[in-house]
């Protein structure tokens, strides 16, 4: 068993909503994290602006593009672990620029795993996601379920999750794929939906959304940075792939009551709006995650309960509502 104390870490993708959260984690467990964030002229880190100071001050921090190997290679250098979490993950921006898509999580994957693998880096948990199951042909999902890229976003993680496991078969990396379900909290932008119906709950009249009736299994984030931490420091997690949710379903429609009924505004009306619907082929209707494999091992288990995590989720909405543009549809 690997301890991620003292160890030096890369995370890309640390501007992100996960990403953010896991660097806070590492860097409280005692590892010299550096991180990797996409270059911009703002010098904007994401959502690494926003964790506590005494954290941020001591990030080394990379700017750049995945899709360029040069900085890929730069920033992977001398690197124990590396948690790769940089990717396009955005839906309907899918349907609209799909090549950007292939060009950010097949070829940055690729960077990133020839970059580790000329590196020598110890190990690499890459960052794949339940959308590639689609459609659910039977629940719980387990890691045996067919992949279905019902959407260019989720072929093109398919094609990431297939390229990393690739160098694990052919060249013996070090290499472990982590597949969370739909992961949700503080941070989290408004192309998800708990954003969504937080902020426009906090600022509207009524509540719209794509479809009501997809079924999905949502994870409060500290629970899946603690699934990342638990792959990484797993010596039986090499080669393999693993899920990472509650193991529980809820429609969106069932969601949105539930969020308004915490939040004291229960009789908000809610609205499928046509167009944040995804076309019918696109829309995966069921997700519900077969968590025994994650249990078995590497040991996790949720610890947060999807009410729990809701609260947290609105306070942190509530103090940060400026950042929310909710009258707005953000593909």
């Amino acid at each position: 068993m690997v301890k991620i104390q003292g160890k030096t870490v890369l995370v890309t993708g640390a501007g992100g909503f996960i990403g953010s959260h896991l660097v806070e984690a590492l860097a409280a467990k005692g590892a010299e994290v550096k991180t990797f964030v996409r270059y911009n002229s703002r010098n904007d880190w994401g959502m690494l602006e926003n964790i506590p100071s005494d954290v941020k001050d001591n990030l080394d921090v990379t700017t750049g593009d995945i899709i360029d190997f040069g900085v890929v290679k730069k920033a992977v250098k001398n690197c124990d672990i590396i948690f790769h979490l940089a990717a396009l993950i955005g839906i309907p921006y899918s349907y609209t620029a799909p090549e950007s898509y292939v060009n950010t999580n097949i070829k940055g994957t690729l960077n990133l795993m020839q970059a580790s693998l000329e590196e020598g880096v110890e190990k690499v948990v890459h960052t794949s996601t339940s959308e590639v199951y689609g459609t659910a042909k039977y629940v719980p999902i387990d890691e045996n379920h067919p992949l279905q890229g019902q959407s260019p976003y989720s072929a093109s993680k398919i094609g990431a999750d297939m390229l990393a496991h690739s160098f694990f078969l052919s060249f013996n990396a070090p290499v472990t794929i982590i597949r969370p379900f739909n992961t949700f909290g503080p941070r989290q932008s408004a192309r998800a939906v708990i954003p969504t119906i937080i902020s426009q709950a906090l600022s509207a009249q009524e509540i719209n959304l794509g479809s009501l009736s997809p079924i999905r299994d949502l994870t409060y984030v500290k629970d899946t940075v603690n699934g990342f931490i638990k792959v990484a420091e797993s010596d039986a997690s090499v080669g393999e792939i693993i899920n990472i949710g509650n193991g529980k379903g809820i429609t969106i429609g069932e969601l949105a009551n539930k969020i308004l009924t915490v939040m004291g505004c229960p009789d908000i009306p809610i609205h499928s709006d046509d167009k944040r619907v995804r076309p019918e082929k696109s829309e995966v209707m069921q997700l519900i995650c077969d968590n025994a494999k994650a249990k078995r091992i590497i040991g996790w288990s949720p610890h947060y309960s999807l009410d729990q995590g809701l609260k947290e989720t609105i306070h942190w909405i509530r103090q940060n509502r400026s950042v929310y543009k909710p009258g707005f549809y953000n593909l």
